[in-house]
């Protein structure tokens, strides 16, 4: 109720913003004027349990918000398991329901292109699984280490890189005692002094799931910096509350990477939510993944970055699209990634360039690469 409220304040507040956040989220459908949810009390909107339990994960439902292609319909037909539709109500509203190409639609519905697999594309492109020293645990660089809080996500993005683990809904398995063996590792490997927690989407575990693993975390003393990677303000921005916010503030500092990938992504909800975010103190970054037809065009990333320094996100990485198996529709050219850096070195802040990476196949981790500004 309190998400409720503050989002009817920031509503109010809307005729004395400057232009450009009014701009922020515009483009939105009124989730009462879709079909599937026009009897949606404004409360259990706001509500992210209810935005949860109401995720579009059949081709009936996603039928009544999106007039679907019949490479689509193939699409949601086949994506059964770990990956199978599942999208977010609010991230619903974002979608344009008459075009294909719509940069939000294309992360969130399978088509038919996710079953024609290369015979380069692999199911684990950064050999993550042969750097597992423990369950739930990622240990690559000397002196971090990845915890896989979870396989659950709002919203299953079309072009993971971990759709071999994501997808699987836990139940009663998020009991403290699935992450001692990888505590334990990093108590007794004192050259560990930063921890990201990701998964799937730690922001998915309820607030005393996600307030025990983040503390016990904190409390190995060789631990200095911490992080939580997720994509829930994007995708689902109602989970971000003031209880949660209170809950993880005794742990500071903890530093927050968020999975934006397109300014359309950035709207007037998700602007409150990394306020909330900012507002308390955590530091915010972006990481984006390139993809093809979605943000390969140096303007888009252009627009991209400048929204995000508006809302307090430095724009931190861009990914080229791993060799994960069913994605090949999503990637780009080396020279795609190169050409996008080049137009904004030199042509915005030196806060709005990220670091364009690519993971080595088989766990040889990230390697920058950016344009040569050596005129011989």
């Amino acid at each position: 109720q309190k998400m409720g409220n503050a989002a009817v304040t920031e509503n109010q507040k809307t005729a004395s913003e400057p232009l450009a956040i009014q701009l922020l989220g515009r483009k939105a459908r009124d989730y009462q004027q879709i079909s599937l949810y026009k009897d949606v009390n404004p409360l259990d909107w706001e509500d992210w349990h209810w935005q949860m339990r109401n995720r579009v994960t059949k081709l009936d439902q996603i039928a009544q918000v999106v007039n679907l292609t019949p490479a689509e319909e193939e699409g949601i037909r086949n994506a059964k398991g770990r990956m199978a539709m599942a999208v977010t109500p609010y991230w619903a509203t974002l979608i344009d329901p008459d075009d294909p190409l719509c940069p939000i639609r294309k992360q969130a519905i399978p088509t038919a292109q996710e079953f024609h697999v290369s015979p380069y594309e692999m199911t684990d492109p950064c050999g993550e699984d042969s750097d597992s020293p423990a369950a739930h645990l990622v240990h690559r660089y000397p002196d971090r280490v990845l915890l896989l809080s979870t396989e659950s996500c709002a919203m299953y993005c079309r072009h993971c890189t971990r759709r071999r683990l994501v997808g699987h809904e836990e139940k009663g398995d998020n009991g403290a005692g699935r992450y001692d063996a990888a505590l334990e590792y990093i108590r007794s490997n004192k050259k560990v002094r930063d921890v990201l927690i990701s998964g799937g989407d730690p922001l998915t575990l309820e607030d005393d799931a996600l307030e025990d693993l983040v503390r016990r975390v904190r409390a190995i003393p060789h631990v200095e910096f911490l992080r939580l990677g997720t994509r829930v303000p994007v995708t689902l921005p109602q989970r971000v509350t003031e209880g949660l916010i209170a809950r993880l503030k005794k742990y500071a500092p903890l530093w927050i990477s968020i999975h934006f990938n397109h300014p359309k992504e950035i709207t007037k909800r998700t602007r409150i939510a990394c306020d909330m975010l900012a507002d308390a103190g955590f530091p915010l970054g972006s990481q984006t993944v390139l993809l093809k037809g979605i943000n390969d065009r140096p303007s888009t990333m252009r627009r991209l970055v400048h929204e995000l320094l508006r809302i307090r996100v430095r724009p931190y990485y861009i990914y080229q699209c791993d060799l994960v198996r069913g994605t090949q529709h999503f990637r780009t050219p080396v020279e795609a990634g190169l050409n996008i850096i080049e137009k904004l070195r030199g042509h915005t802040t030196g806060y709005g360039v990220p670091t364009y990476v690519i993971d080595a196949p088989g766990g040889g981790g990230k390697i920058p690469i950016s344009p040569s500004y050596i005129v011989s």
